[in-house]
């Protein structure tokens, strides 16, 4: 064994494929011989795989191939035997009406590629949005040791116009345009956005999502905010490699010993802090789910109520999350989070959140802010509850007017996405700045729970300057979008939710501090409404968005598969070569 080479501690779980008397361990050898690696070599060193998004049609994660790279030289490195697969790549912006539908089949991927492998740890790489929790889901469920490394933010330029070439800037440049406040060209314009590779360089769904790996400890300190475009993630991507050899060497920790219930109280804390995407709320409790952690919306909420918003990073704040990390990065935040976190949560770099914080400093104060001095004051992200939403919806305060905040209106409802398209700046709607516009069939069932939530403002009201109205629905937001906008709804209208019985005309009260959305109509004229109502009719009859369809579970449950909350035995094959003669 060379001096790079680890001592290891216990059986690697790769030998259970490579013995060396049995016919099926001669099989495992002989195909992988092909590859270069010996006998020897197979059953002493640790064997590590990389699981790879990468496509060149999803500018997200279109650096991860060179990453997957780098990873394979740090695992050579220490001594392990790298072997990369390839996934499905889910990509929010090319995948129309949305990818969302495709994280709990990529999760599936993930899950059947590890327990079908002899791998002794795996490195995730994601960037796009549901690729990062896919992942995730997909490996806590195999219970195989695991890192994850984000394809890290992209480096957004100045756009004609003087926009920010981001997701955030694409919101307000359309916004802008309608209100006509700019004559700038929208297509000079578009040709700037995704001028490099990586994910948001604000804080939507894959910047959170980066960040909260930290938060869980199941990502490299400092590993997230680090631009795709820098060279120190490179960097990254070795040392994830050669401490996958390590955590397979010393037999974890596995994820079930790092994502306990400390560590997603943590990434909750996190996510509030920095003004997160809500996308990520159904994420988390998705994760959860696969691990029996029993996390519900009212732990959102609770935590919510106690931690401010203190990362200055759009779409909430002002700036860039490459000023996050010069800032100090995440394990700077953490460090400003102290009082309001498990200290001693286990993370997959072998030390306690605590231990990992304690090295940390914050270096640019206005970007990093303390507790006691947020960059706006409130909550973050709340969950509201009442007659509307019986099961919780979601709202990203700290990018809302919090003049909506109370607010009582009457209802104009659109059945569908098309219908607000073609009518929202439709005079004979009566729309005006207290209205409140709901979207539903827009939910999991629905229509996959496409980013629909942020519905546009009429014209007219645009060009009084109206910026901001109060909109409901059961879809999702993009992280990158701000406004006032109640999301997640649940149960949604499809499946028979109260949502379903709103009408044009009824009042909606929504009171933030009193956590309470209401549909103000007499119980009794709502239970004549729900005898009359009759589900949608379901468009899909066969493949897998039918077998979405059938399994999904709605947004408060995170909206993953029934049958894939928790593990079983069945999750990793010890038995696989026993009576193997009757069965091979």
């Amino acid at each position: 064994m060379n001096d790079n080479e680890t001592q290891h501690q216990r059986p690697l779980r790769s030998a259970r494929w490579f013995r060396k008397d049995d016919l099926p361990g001669f099989v495992h050898r002989s195909t992988l011989a092909a590859a270069g690696w010996s006998r020897e070599d197979l059953m002493t060193r640790p064997v590590i795989g990389i699981l790879n998004t990468w496509s060149d049609i999803n500018p997200c994660n279109l650096n991860l191939r060179a990453l997957a790279e780098d990873v394979r030289t740090g695992v050579l490195e220490a001594g392990g035997i790298p072997f990369e697969i390839p996934l499905m790549s889910l990509s929010e912006n090319i995948v129309k009406p949305t990818s969302f539908p495709f994280r709990n089949l990529l999760a599936m991927e993930v899950e059947e590629t590890l327990r079908a492998h002899p791998f002794d740890a795996v490195v995730l790489l994601g960037g796009c949005d549901k690729t990062q929790p896919a992942l995730l889901m997909g490996a806590a469920s195999a219970r195989i040791p695991f890192l994850f490394l984000a394809s890290g933010p992209a480096t957004p330029r100045s756009a004609t116009g003087g926009q920010l070439a981001n997701a955030t800037g694409v919101w307000r440049l359309v916004d802008q345009l309608r209100a006509g406040q700019t004559q700038c060209d929208f297509a000079a314009f578009e040709r700037s956005v995704m001028g490099t590779v990586g994910h948001c360089a604000e804080m939507g769904t894959a910047a959170s999502m980066s960040a909260i790996c930290e938060a869980l400890g199941v990502a490299l300190p400092g590993s997230s905010m680090v631009p795709a475009t820098d060279r120190r993630r490179n960097q990254l991507a070795r040392e994830t490699g050669r401490r996958s050899v390590k955590l397979a060497a010393e037999g974890g920790p596995r994820p079930e010993d790092i994502l306990d219930a400390r560590a997603f109280d943590n990434a909750i804390t996190l996510l509030c802090a920095v003004g997160g995407s809500t996308n990520c709320i159904i994420h988390l409790l998705a994760l959860a789910g696969r691990v029996g952690v029993p996390l519900t919306l009212e732990r959102f909420d609770e935590i919510g109520r106690r931690v401010p918003l203190i990362a200055n990073v759009q779409p909430a704040g002002e700036h860039l999350t490459e000023r996050l990390m010069t800032a100090g990065g995440v394990p700077a935040l953490l460090k400003s989070l102290k009082p309001v976190l498990h200290l001693d949560a286990r993370t997959v770099d072998g030390r306690t959140i605590g231990e990992i914080i304690e090295s940390a400093e914050v270096l640019d104060p206005e970007v990093i802010r303390p507790l006691d001095k947020p960059v706006k004051p409130g909550e973050t992200l709340v969950v509201v509850k009442g007659n509307l939403a019986p099961d919780g919806a979601v709202m990203k305060a700290c990018a809302a007017d919090p003049k909506l905040f109370r607010h009582r209106g009457r209802a104009v409802v659109f059945e569908d996405v098309q219908t607000i398209a073609d009518r929202i700046d439709d005079p004979s709607l009566g729309i005006d700045e207290n209205s409140v516009l709901i979207l539903r069939n827009a939910g999991p069932v629905g229509a996959a729970m496409p980013e629909w939530g942020m519905l546009p403002l009429p014209r007219r009201l645009l060009e009084r300057g109206v910026r901001d109205m109060l909109r409901i629905s059961d879809a999702r937001m993009s992280g990158t979008a701000y406004g006032a906008a109640v999301l997640h709804v649940s149960p949604e209208a499809a499946v028979g939710g109260p949502l379903a019985l709103v009408r044009d005309g009824d009042i909606i009260e929504l009171d933030v501090a009193e956590r309470r959305l209401q549909l103000c109509v007499d119980p009794e004229e709502l239970e004549r409404r729900r005898q009359a109502w009759q589900p949608p009719v379901r468009v899909h009859a066969r493949g897998y968005r039918r077998l979405y369809d059938q399994h999904v579970e709605q947004a408060h449950r995170g909206c993953d598969f029934d049958f894939l909350r928790g593990a079983d035995a069945e999750t990793l094959p010890e038995g696989l070569f026993d009576g193997w003669v009757g069965g091979w």
